[in-house]
């Protein structure tokens, strides 16, 4: 397995991309605006002008686009994924994306002999380039084994989750955890600047205590130096909670929290944030806007 088909050379998966390339992979790819991914073409990335071109006779397909609706028409659309790759291949999607849509790729998928696994990541900008995404595996064991080497390359805490669609379960439940723990860290640095503390000792006294976490260390500074530059947008955090919401409400689960910081961050997007990064939360308390 070296020839690989990767579609969506975004924030992440440029990064991607190139640690794939790293470990003697044959990467063909497809973006919709060539100029934008110039640096990993000229990095020995081989580019098309076609979905279809990308894919035919790759022994494996990555995908990682922003959204499910373009989830399906990578997949679904009229000659492209499932048209045009060779039976036999492994179609990984490693998008954020619907449970229900996994199941359906991959029910499809089967039927056209091909090797479906959902697989969603997280770690971030940060991660992606260093190699050490964990990636959440849905599908068949015996697929998701052989994916390994070209999973290793990419990441480093790597776990299968069951049958198809259970990647992006378990990458919802992650993003319902960092939904919290994001907003406990704007709300705490609200609380402490309201009441005159000096942010930054506050941080450095905070964070190695029971309040520390992954969210605390990657964003509280860059909150304090108003720095919101995306690692990871806004517009698909929003996206990743809606779909978290609606599995919820598949399953009577209320999810207060969930909800909350949702709302909060459709806000923001509806004052033109939402190409910012999720740290980006904290303007939600800084600008007083309306509960």
């Amino acid at each position: 397995m070296k020839k690989i088909g990767f579609i969506g050379v975004g924030i992440m998966g440029k990064s991607m991309v190139r640690n794939l390339m790293k470990a003697g992979y044959e990467l063909h790819i497809y973006a919709r605006t060539k100029a934008k991914v110039e640096d990993v073409i000229s990095e020995g990335a081989i580019f098309h002008d076609g979905i279809a071109d990308c894919v035919k006779n790759r022994e494996a397909v990555i995908t990682i686009v922003g959204f499910p609706q373009d989830v399906e028409e990578v997949y679904f659309e009229q000659g492209n994924i499932l048209d045009s790759a060779v039976s036999g291949a492994y179609l990984i999607d490693m998008t954020t994306t619907s449970p229900m849509l996994a199941e359906k790729i991959a029910e499809e998928g089967k039927k056209r002999g091909f090797h479906v696994l959902d697989a969603p990541v997280t770690g971030g900008d940060t991660g992606a380039k260093a190699g050490t995404l964990s990636i959440l595996v849905g599908g068949e064991k015996e697929d998701y084994e052989a994916c390994m080497p070209l999973f290793e390359a990419m990441g480093t805490n790597i776990n299968y989750q069951g049958k198809s669609g259970c990647g992006q379960h378990a990458k919802l439940a992650n993003q319902i955890m960092i939904a919290g723990t994001l907003s406990g860290v704007c709300e705490a640095l609200t609380y402490a600047k309201a009441k005159g503390l000096d942010l930054n000792t506050v941080l450095n006294s905070v964070s190695t205590g029971a309040a520390g976490s992954k969210q605390l260390d990657a964003f509280g500074p860059k909150i304090l130096a108003g720095d919101y530059a995306p690692g990871f947008f806004m517009k698909h955090f929003i996206k990743d909670m809606t779909l978290a919401l609606t599995e919820a409400n598949r399953s009577n689960l209320s999810l207060d929290v969930l909800s909350q910081v949702l709302a909060n961050y459709e806000l923001l997007q509806a004052e033109g944030y939402g190409d910012l990064g999720t740290q980006a939360l904290i303007k939600y308390y800084e600008e007083e806007l309306p509960e």
